[in-house]
């Protein structure tokens, strides 16, 4: 006789957004719409950035696949020295291969919000190095503390981080 499913993780159900943890990470905000506990299993995040926002120039080993849900977004796109922004409209779809250097900015006024599918493994790495945040509000600009505090988990995953130099040198100011 089969065994009934009592486990609400192993029933169809709906998520609802305005339960789910939302965490800052040094600005943009990440979602976990699947858990990234499941290392057999793809992470699915909803990723924000605030207006003027930017996500560094950063590369590392796991595949990300950003589906752009709303608001304005540029991807950075590298081939050896030579790079290009380019733009990424609501319902556009830009990969990122494993090991691609890659970054975003938003240059529009309201916040880009996306769909990220990644592996668990990049979404313990938010776990580890986001901080609580509240959906809407901004956040101030990161402290030295928390930017060294995410260079070191970075290096300890693996993940290569550009330095403020290489960012400017693409057209990325950070603070």
């Amino acid at each position: 006789m089969p065994s009934r499913i009592t486990n609400e993780e192993q029933i169809a159900h709906r998520i609802d957004p305005d339960r789910i943890e939302i965490i800052n990470v040094l600005g943009p905000t990440i979602q976990f719409l699947t858990s990234p506990e499941d290392a057999s299993a793809p992470c699915v995040m909803r990723g924000t950035i605030p207006p003027g926002g930017a996500v560094p120039m950063h590369s590392h080993a796991d595949p990300e696949t950003f589906m752009a849900i709303s608001g304005l977004l540029e991807a950075l796109v590298c081939e050896g020295d030579d790079f290009k922004w380019v733009r990424i409209n609501p319902g556009d779809i830009f990969h990122v291969p494993g090991n691609a250097r890659h970054g975003f900015r938003n240059p529009g006024r309201q916040c880009a919000v996306m769909t990220i599918v990644s592996t668990s493994k990049i979404g313990r790495f938010f776990q580890e190095v986001g901080t609580g945040a509240v959906q809407g509000a901004y956040n101030s600009p990161p402290s030295r503390e928390a930017i060294q505090r995410f260079l070191k988990v970075s290096e300890r995953y693996g993940y290569w981080n550009a330095t403020p130099e290489e960012n400017a040198k693409v057209g990325l100011s950070l603070p």
